[in-house]
Protein backbone atom coordinates (compact mmCIF):
# COMPACT_ATOMS: atom_id res chain seq x y z
CA UNK A 1 0.00 0.00 0.00
CA UNK A 2 1.32 3.52 -0.94
CA UNK A 3 2.25 5.81 2.02
CA UNK A 4 1.54 8.79 -0.23
CA UNK A 5 -0.89 10.67 -2.09
CA UNK A 6 1.44 13.23 -4.04
CA UNK A 7 5.02 13.23 -4.22
CA UNK A 8 7.44 14.94 -5.90
CA UNK A 9 9.98 13.40 -7.43
CA UNK A 10 13.79 14.89 -8.51
CA UNK A 11 15.26 13.29 -11.39
CA UNK A 12 18.94 14.08 -11.71
CA UNK A 13 20.21 14.86 -15.10
CA UNK A 14 22.98 12.25 -14.92
CA UNK A 15 20.70 9.35 -13.26
CA UNK A 16 18.73 9.90 -16.89
CA UNK A 17 21.65 9.32 -18.36
CA UNK A 18 22.11 6.56 -17.31
CA UNK A 19 25.93 4.93 -17.98
CA UNK A 20 26.38 7.14 -20.80
CA UNK A 21 26.45 10.59 -18.14
CA UNK A 22 25.53 12.44 -20.68
CA UNK A 23 22.17 13.23 -23.18
CA UNK A 24 19.44 10.56 -22.40
CA UNK A 25 19.70 6.78 -21.98
CA UNK A 26 16.28 5.91 -23.27
CA UNK A 27 15.95 2.88 -21.95
CA UNK A 28 16.34 4.51 -18.29
CA UNK A 29 13.55 6.88 -19.08
CA UNK A 30 10.97 4.08 -20.00
CA UNK A 31 11.86 2.43 -16.76
CA UNK A 32 10.87 5.57 -14.89
CA UNK A 33 7.81 6.41 -17.01
CA UNK A 34 7.10 2.47 -16.24
CA UNK A 35 6.83 2.52 -12.57
CA UNK A 36 5.51 6.39 -12.34
CA UNK A 37 2.54 4.72 -14.55
CA UNK A 38 2.57 2.17 -11.64
CA UNK A 39 1.96 4.91 -9.17
CA UNK A 40 -0.81 6.79 -11.60
CA UNK A 41 -2.47 3.62 -12.14
CA UNK A 42 -2.90 3.56 -8.05
CA UNK A 43 -4.47 7.36 -7.79
CA UNK A 44 -1.11 8.61 -6.91
CA UNK A 45 -0.43 12.24 -7.97
CA UNK A 46 2.92 12.86 -8.89
CA UNK A 47 5.32 16.13 -10.06
CA UNK A 48 8.55 16.12 -11.28
CA UNK A 49 11.62 18.14 -11.22
CA UNK A 50 14.70 16.91 -13.47
CA UNK A 51 18.54 18.55 -13.49
CA UNK A 52 20.16 19.41 -15.84
CA UNK A 53 23.74 17.99 -15.74
CA UNK A 54 23.42 15.63 -18.43
CA UNK A 55 23.55 18.75 -20.73
CA UNK A 56 25.21 21.77 -18.82
CA UNK A 57 26.83 22.56 -15.95
CA UNK A 58 27.74 26.44 -16.34
CA UNK A 59 29.05 26.48 -13.24
CA UNK A 60 32.24 24.88 -14.25
CA UNK A 61 32.92 27.58 -16.69
CA UNK A 62 34.80 30.45 -16.62
CA UNK A 63 34.21 32.40 -19.48
CA UNK A 64 30.36 32.33 -18.87
CA UNK A 65 28.33 34.55 -16.78
CA UNK A 66 26.77 33.29 -13.93
CA UNK A 67 23.30 35.06 -14.77
CA UNK A 68 23.60 33.81 -18.49
CA UNK A 69 24.90 30.06 -17.90
CA UNK A 70 22.42 29.47 -15.17
CA UNK A 71 19.83 30.73 -17.79
CA UNK A 72 21.56 28.14 -20.23
CA UNK A 73 20.50 25.18 -17.13
CA UNK A 74 17.04 26.43 -17.16
CA UNK A 75 16.93 25.78 -20.59
CA UNK A 76 18.69 22.26 -20.33
CA UNK A 77 15.95 21.43 -18.06
CA UNK A 78 13.11 22.51 -20.12
CA UNK A 79 14.73 20.06 -22.68
CA UNK A 80 15.04 17.18 -19.97
CA UNK A 81 11.22 17.52 -19.46
CA UNK A 82 9.47 17.76 -22.85
CA UNK A 83 11.85 14.57 -23.61
CA UNK A 84 10.85 12.60 -20.33
CA UNK A 85 7.39 13.57 -20.34
CA UNK A 86 6.89 12.20 -24.31
CA UNK A 87 8.52 9.13 -23.01
CA UNK A 88 5.73 9.09 -20.38
CA UNK A 89 3.04 9.62 -23.34
CA UNK A 90 4.62 7.19 -25.04
CA UNK A 91 3.81 4.54 -22.56
CA UNK A 92 -0.11 5.66 -22.07
CA UNK A 93 0.15 8.85 -19.34
CA UNK A 94 -1.06 12.32 -19.60
CA UNK A 95 1.72 14.97 -18.86
CA UNK A 96 2.04 19.13 -19.12
CA UNK A 97 5.15 20.74 -18.59
CA UNK A 98 5.12 23.96 -16.82
CA UNK A 99 7.47 26.56 -16.75
CA UNK A 100 8.12 29.63 -14.93
CA UNK A 101 8.83 31.81 -17.77
CA UNK A 102 6.55 31.46 -21.46
CA UNK A 103 8.29 29.26 -23.90
CA UNK A 104 5.87 29.71 -26.55
CA UNK A 105 3.56 26.48 -27.50
CA UNK A 106 6.22 24.03 -25.62
CA UNK A 107 4.79 24.51 -22.10
CA UNK A 108 2.15 26.36 -20.15
CA UNK A 109 2.87 28.81 -17.49
CA UNK A 110 3.51 27.74 -14.21
CA UNK A 111 0.43 28.59 -11.18
CA UNK A 112 -0.46 26.78 -8.50
CA UNK A 113 -4.13 25.95 -9.88
CA UNK A 114 -2.75 25.07 -12.92
CA UNK A 115 -0.60 22.75 -11.23
CA UNK A 116 -3.41 21.30 -8.92
CA UNK A 117 -6.36 21.39 -12.09
CA UNK A 118 -4.05 18.72 -14.27
CA UNK A 119 -3.16 16.21 -10.71
CA UNK A 120 -7.23 16.11 -9.98
CA UNK A 121 -7.19 14.92 -14.01
CA UNK A 122 -4.50 12.79 -13.13
CA UNK A 123 -1.97 14.37 -15.11
CA UNK A 124 1.78 14.06 -14.23
CA UNK A 125 3.16 17.68 -13.62
CA UNK A 126 6.65 18.34 -15.13
CA UNK A 127 8.29 21.12 -13.47
CA UNK A 128 11.02 22.83 -15.58
CA UNK A 129 12.91 25.61 -15.97
CA UNK A 130 13.52 26.11 -12.37
CA UNK A 131 12.86 28.74 -10.53
CA UNK A 132 13.13 30.89 -13.07
CA UNK A 133 16.10 33.20 -11.57
CA UNK A 134 19.45 32.78 -11.61
CA UNK A 135 21.63 31.74 -8.33
CA UNK A 136 18.85 28.86 -7.52
CA UNK A 137 19.71 25.32 -8.71
CA UNK A 138 16.82 22.46 -9.24
CA UNK A 139 16.96 21.35 -5.63
CA UNK A 140 15.68 24.74 -4.73
CA UNK A 141 13.04 24.66 -7.69
CA UNK A 142 12.17 21.03 -6.07
CA UNK A 143 11.95 22.02 -2.93
CA UNK A 144 9.53 25.14 -3.50
CA UNK A 145 7.67 23.64 -5.99
CA UNK A 146 6.65 20.70 -3.25
CA UNK A 147 6.31 23.51 -0.66
CA UNK A 148 3.85 24.89 -3.24
CA UNK A 149 1.95 22.49 -3.97
CA UNK A 150 1.33 20.09 -0.82
CA UNK A 151 3.61 17.52 -1.59
CA UNK A 152 3.60 14.67 1.02
CA UNK A 153 7.70 14.07 0.09
CA UNK A 154 10.51 14.50 -2.16
CA UNK A 155 11.57 11.78 -3.65
CA UNK A 156 15.33 12.31 -5.00
CA UNK A 157 16.44 9.96 -7.38
CA UNK A 158 20.20 9.68 -8.09
CA UNK A 159 22.84 7.96 -9.58
CA UNK A 160 23.91 7.57 -5.83
CA UNK A 161 21.29 5.42 -3.30
CA UNK A 162 21.15 7.73 -0.42
CA UNK A 163 23.32 9.82 2.10
CA UNK A 164 26.71 8.98 3.35
CA UNK A 165 28.90 10.68 5.61
CA UNK A 166 31.70 10.99 2.57
CA UNK A 167 32.18 10.44 -0.64
CA UNK A 168 31.93 6.66 -1.59
CA UNK A 169 33.60 7.07 -4.56
CA UNK A 170 36.39 8.34 -2.92
CA UNK A 171 36.27 6.50 0.42
CA UNK A 172 35.35 2.71 0.37
CA UNK A 173 34.82 2.93 4.57
CA UNK A 174 31.88 5.66 3.89
CA UNK A 175 28.82 5.03 6.03
CA UNK A 176 25.42 5.34 4.50
CA UNK A 177 22.50 6.70 6.72
CA UNK A 178 19.18 5.60 6.85
CA UNK A 179 17.55 8.32 7.93
CA UNK A 180 19.37 12.03 9.35
CA UNK A 181 18.00 15.15 9.79
CA UNK A 182 18.02 18.13 7.57
CA UNK A 183 19.68 20.29 10.25
CA UNK A 184 22.79 17.51 10.89
CA UNK A 185 22.86 17.71 6.98
CA UNK A 186 23.43 21.50 6.80
CA UNK A 187 25.62 21.16 10.07
CA UNK A 188 27.96 18.68 8.47
CA UNK A 189 28.09 19.85 4.85
CA UNK A 190 27.14 16.79 3.31
CA UNK A 191 26.51 18.30 0.38
CA UNK A 192 22.96 16.37 -0.60
CA UNK A 193 21.24 19.01 -1.57
CA UNK A 194 21.87 23.24 -1.45
CA UNK A 195 21.91 25.21 1.70
CA UNK A 196 18.66 27.14 0.35
CA UNK A 197 16.66 23.71 -0.95
CA UNK A 198 17.83 22.60 2.66
CA UNK A 199 16.48 25.87 4.69
CA UNK A 200 13.38 25.92 2.61
CA UNK A 201 12.41 22.26 3.52
CA UNK A 202 13.16 23.26 7.04
CA UNK A 203 11.26 25.96 7.81
CA UNK A 204 7.89 24.22 6.09
CA UNK A 205 8.27 20.85 7.23
CA UNK A 206 9.10 18.77 4.16
CA UNK A 207 11.06 15.51 4.16
CA UNK A 208 12.89 13.98 1.57
CA UNK A 209 14.22 10.44 0.47
CA UNK A 210 17.17 10.28 -1.20
CA UNK A 211 17.22 6.74 -3.58
CA UNK A 212 19.25 5.10 -6.35
CA UNK A 213 17.28 5.83 -8.97
CA UNK A 214 19.09 2.89 -11.36
CA UNK A 215 17.87 0.20 -8.44
CA UNK A 216 15.22 -2.26 -9.76
CA UNK A 217 11.88 -0.65 -8.96
CA UNK A 218 13.51 2.14 -6.89
CA UNK A 219 10.68 4.72 -7.51
CA UNK A 220 8.12 2.07 -6.71
CA UNK A 221 9.74 0.77 -3.60
CA UNK A 222 10.53 3.93 -1.79
CA UNK A 223 6.94 5.29 -2.80
CA UNK A 224 5.86 2.35 -0.46
CA UNK A 225 7.96 3.01 1.87
CA UNK A 226 10.44 -0.19 0.85
CA UNK A 227 13.65 1.43 0.58
CA UNK A 228 17.32 1.22 0.68
CA UNK A 229 17.80 5.39 0.50
CA UNK A 230 17.79 7.29 2.97
CA UNK A 231 15.54 9.45 4.82
CA UNK A 232 16.11 13.33 5.51
CA UNK A 233 13.67 14.47 7.77
CA UNK A 234 12.75 18.09 8.91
Amino acid sequence: MAKYKRVMLKLSGEALAGEKKTGFDEATCLEVARQVKELTDQGIQVGIVTGGGNFWRGRTSENIDRTKADQIGMLATVMNCIYVSEIFRSVGMKTEVLTPFACGSFTRLFSKDTANACFAEGVVVFFAGGTGHPYFSTDTATALRAVEIEADIILSGKSIDGVYDSDPAVNPAAKKYEEITMKEVIDQRLGVIDLAAAILCTENHMPMMIFGLNEENSIVNTVKGVTKGTLVSC
